[in-house]
């Protein structure tokens, strides 16, 4: 989807803001919550601060919520097909790794594709949380090398590997590696 940076960090605070209202929650308490501070979150909503994947990703689990369905419109599609063109996009301003919405928005599935370029020297660490605990995603590496941490064991996935794990569960992605590491997460909620 073709949206400006700042258009999209309107976005992503707006989005913020109506899920912490939704759930009644004021900036102390989402901070609270999240482990964010309350003037990070503040600046985050109103578009004056780019949040990284981690930082998201707490607020995400704060609002019991994923990044995937963050990302993901309310209104109903029109298309089962989602075009390349009008997937979303989002790069963490920290590390530079690149996020593709691939599933169609709007839909009643319960799966989820997500297409990802890691960078070389990229680490992203996502803390244990429980609001996710039965959505379940399969990573499928298709170009590079990747580790991940997983339940305090790492593993070197190499072109062709496919990792399975639950959402919630916690994880380290590290690309110590020169190449880009590209591949996709195909998540699934149980619930």
């Amino acid at each position: 989807m073709d949206i400006s940076r700042d258009q999209l960090e309107a976005d992503i605070g707006e989005r913020i803001r109506l899920l912490r209202q939704q759930r009644g929650l004021t900036l102390d308490e989402l901070a609270i919550r999240s482990g964010v501070s309350r003037a990070m979150i503040s600046k985050v909503e109103r578009a004056e601060a780019s949040p990284t994947a981690q930082l998201l990703a707490r607020l995400c689990a704060a609002l019991g919520t994923t990044l995937s369905r963050f990302f993901a419109t309310d209104e109903p599609t029109a298309s089962p097909l989602s075009r390349r063109s009008d997937q979303r996009l989002w790069r963490d301003p920290d590390t530079g790794y690149l996020r593709r919405s691939v599933s169609p928005e709007g839909i009643e599935s319960p799966v989820d594709i997500v297409e990802v370029e890691f960078p070389p020297g990229a680490r992203i660490v996502f803390d244990p949380h429980q609001i996710d605990s039965g959505t379940t995603q399969h990573l499928w590496l298709f170009r590079g090398r990747l580790d991940v941490t997983h339940n305090r064991k790492t593993y070197m996935l190499e072109a062709g590997d496919c990792l399975f794990m639950a959402l919630g569960d916690g994880h380290i992605f590290h690309n110590p590696y020169n190449e880009t590491a590209h591949y996709s997460v195909i998540l699934h909620r149980s619930k």
